[in-house]
């Protein structure tokens, strides 16, 4: 089979489509033939060598949609032929993927249809948008939320979640006057620039601060959200995209302060939950899908390469200038 391949710990230009071998589904997995494949950070972090990597040669890429080719021993609620959508370990760039069964969820089981393309984007964004608000943050009604890189492909959902949950005020930061345009476009109250986050959102909450901040940047927008937190608020740390390597950042406060002044600092990881605790990724998979059916969340994709492109899609995205979603097409 075909597959995007990195050959080698580096720059974009070491994904190049190579003939490998078509991987056979164990016990609990099904074997899928991938119809497009979600582009991910996290698989730019990979490519470079970041943590938890495997070694070259290897085939990344998180999330995919398709058709069940072949189901492994114990797998009896799927059936091959079955459209799904599936969170993979690793190996989404290739026309076969494997996934869990657990984390293997079928686009015909709702009264409402999703196309191959949306529910390739789905897997990651908006079970992590919903994680992060619900189950993290445990947001309540009238909230108000702060989002860093709002133009992004979890940001883009965020507000659409959060306003789904009926915040109070949704705001979002950027780095540019095109990604505050898209970001406006998603449902904003307001857009605001990082390098003058702090002032502006004291000055949008009357000096009071935000109850809840999403946060995947680092430092020094990691200790500045934490400073902006209203008493009770909660900021939630799912990424460190300042660090080529991804590696874990020091947290921005010491248990005592963070005592002193009521506030919380929480973590959220997709892959590490996926692999300790599948059945909780699960269940919130479902739920946020059935959101996405039923139009309450819409996913906006705004590019899709071939799958001989993967190279050029983590340019743009390491770039910085991506908004929304991007996909493979396999």
């Amino acid at each position: 089979m075909r597959a995007s391949v990195v050959t080698e710990f580096g720059g974009p230009e070491v994904l190049k489509v190579r003939d490998v071998p078509t991987p056979k589904p164990g016990p609990g997995q099904v074997a899928i033939k991938v119809s497009y494949a979600g582009v991910n950070y996290a698989e730019t972090m990979a490519r470079r060598g970041g943590r938890h990597s495997e070694q070259p040669p290897f085939v990344t890429g998180l999330d995919v949609s398709g058709y069940i080719q072949e189901l492994g021993a114990g797998v009896e609620e799927l059936r091959v032929g079955q459209p799904v959508a599936a969170f993979t370990e690793s190996g989404g760039y290739a026309e076969i993927a494997l996934a869990q069964a657990v984390l293997t969820f079928p686009l015909d089981a709702s009264d409402k249809e999703i196309d191959l393309a949306t529910a390739a984007a789905f897997p990651t964004i908006v079970p992590t948008a919903y994680d992060l608000l619900v189950n993290v943050a445990r947001m309540r009604r009238g909230d108000t939320v702060l989002v860093h890189a709002a133009a992004g492909g979890v940001g883009s959902i965020a507000v659409q979640m959060a306003r789904y949950l009926e915040a109070g005020q949704v705001i979002g930061t950027v780095s540019s006057s095109e990604k505050a345009d898209y970001a406006r476009s998603s449902g904003y109250d307001h857009v605001i620039f990082y390098e003058n986050f702090l002032e502006e959102t004291r000055a949008l909450t009357s000096g009071r601060g935000v109850d809840i901040v999403l946060e995947a940047i680092g430092e020094p927008i990691r200790s500045q959200s934490l400073s902006i937190l209203a008493p009770f608020g909660r900021l939630v740390i799912f990424g460190n995209a300042n660090d080529p390597q991804g590696r874990p950042q020091a947290l921005p406060a010491t248990p005592g302060a963070l005592l002193l002044e009521s506030k919380a600092v929480m973590g959220y990881s997709l892959g590490r939950l996926s692999a300790v605790a599948p059945q909780l990724v699960a269940t919130t998979a479902r739920q946020a899908l059935d959101l996405v059916a039923h139009d309450h969340i819409k996913i906006d994709i705004t590019t899709i390469f071939p799958l001989e492109q993967a190279s050029e899609a983590h340019r743009l995205l390491e770039s910085r200038a991506s908004t929304g979603k991007m996909l493979l097409r396999i």
